[in-house]
């Protein structure tokens, strides 16, 4: 019996993703278990996997539609020996065919080099003297100072929608620039210019790449964590020459090394056993203490970056860290990570050292209350009982929720893990 494929929900908050890639062509026979498509969610690249055995029948969203809607058809599966099922409701094509399918193919397409993308203009719908246009349409065009009515609606109607918005070319540019006096006379702000409407009306070159899911994701949660929580940043400088000679001697007579990134990971997670306080989280209605300390580690992926969670951190030997560190990194680098491997955490830790950065603040990654970002291990002068000496020196500065974290809870947390990190047998038992 024919049955219906339909966009999985991948996260808990997840409404829509975009199906990035069949991996599957109607009439492959495909198993139970075996990956059939791959769909973009706002963390990652997950694969979605056949839970039924079958043939692969029609494909209802074809690869590279955004915006698919969970639980929406993507797709059915015929039974073997059986005929496709016509019955299924599919998604409205207008709202899962790719932007260029909208181009009739009579119409010359724009250049890539020319930097502009050539729509279908439709009829335009207008109640008054009031374009119509959606929301986001709407939303986009106030941010980037647009007027409406010099923009071409594709959508039913002539209905101005987001990405005629965004294709806005350099004519209308500079019309718009016109309008608030800025060409010629360059004296008003350019505040109500974005950056493309102001390159295309300096004529500077450019290439344009519009933005993933993960990208856009990545940028909404930022700008709402430094927008809402009231940050504050303490820093330590930690001498670690005791900690990297312990490492050396406990790596000596291993086959998988232990990095100083898996050594801070654990001294992070015994520092929040010691000052629990810090492992929580601020809601309206009261602070959240979790009970498991789950650390999030920052890796950078292409396009993004993503948290791999390190489960219960503090009851894990810097070995067992390690070892778990290696798999999530290399999975996270090629999109195999499932959600529940990055969704949560209690508290992240963001490394820069790697690249000779030797101190900075994070954005705190909501709705943890804690990020700490770690800097390089360097030889610096320091000066110990009144003699200066050569000591290996890391700097490490928290950014912390004060809503959910007083200063001197979070100086209290940040000396616990100096601590650690500076008196290391604890680490590597």
């Amino acid at each position: 019996m024919a049955s219906d494929i339909l966009m999985p929900v991948l996260s808990p908050n997840m409404t829509e993703g975009k199906l990035t890639r069949w991996l599957k062509k109607p009439g492959d026979v495909v198993v139970r278990g075996e990956p059939i498509a791959e769909v973009e969610t706002d963390k990652a690249i997950v694969e979605v996997e056949a839970t039924e055995q079958g043939v692969l029948g029609e494909i209802r969203v074809p690869e590279g539609s955004e915006r698919v809607p969970v639980n929406a058809v993507i797709a059915t599966l015929i039974a073997i020996g059986e005929t496709q099922k016509a019955d299924s409701p599919a998604m409205p094509e207008a709202t899962i065919q790719p932007i260029e399918a909208a181009i009739p193919a009579t119409l010359p397409r724009a250049s890539a080099e020319a930097g502009t993308t050539l729509r279908c203009q439709q009829p335009r719908t207008t109640a008054g003297d009031r374009v119509i246009a959606s929301p986001l349409a709407r939303r986009v065009a106030k941010e980037r100072g647009i007027n409406l009515t010099d923009v071409i609606g594709t959508g039913p109607q002539g209905r101005v929608v987001e990405i005629d918005v965004e294709g806005v070319d350099q004519g209308v540019a500079q019309q718009l620039a016109a309008t608030v006096g800025l060409v010629g006379a360059g004296q008003q702000s350019t505040e109500t210019l974005g950056a493309r409407q102001w390159a295309d009306l300096a004529g500077m070159s450019y290439e344009f790449a519009p933005n993933s899911t993960i990208r856009k994701t990545i940028a909404r949660r930022m700008l709402e964590a430094k927008q809402n929580i009231p940050h504050y940043y303490i820093t330590l400088d930690c001498r670690i020459d005791a900690l990297l000679e312990l490492q050396k001697r406990h790596c000596s007579n291993r086959a998988d090394k232990i990095s100083l990134n898996d050594v801070v990971i654990r001294a992070c997670a015994l520092a929040l056993r010691k000052v629990p306080g810090a492992n929580v989280s601020w809601t309206e209605e009261g602070i959240l203490a979790y009970g498991d300390v789950d650390i999030a580690v920052a890796v950078s992926i292409p396009g993004g970056l993503i948290t791999p969670i390190m489960r219960r951190a503090d009851s894990k030997s810097v070995g067992q860290i390690a070892g778990e560190m290696r798999d999530l990194v290399a999975r996270a680098r090629i999109g195999k990570l499932k959600p529940v491997e990055y969704e949560g955490g209690t508290f992240s830790i963001s490394n820069l050292g790697m690249f000779g950065i030797r101190e900075f603040a994070a954005i705190i990654n909501p709705p943890q209350a804690c990020i700490l970002a770690v800097g390089s291990a360097e030889q610096r002068a320091v000066v110990d009982n009144g003699a200066v000496v050569v000591a290996t020196v890391m700097t490490c500065t928290l950014s912390v929720d004060h809503r959910a974290i007083d200063g001197a809870l979070g100086a209290q947390y940040l000396s616990a893990f100096k601590n650690m990190l500076e008196d290391p047998h604890d680490l590597f038992v």
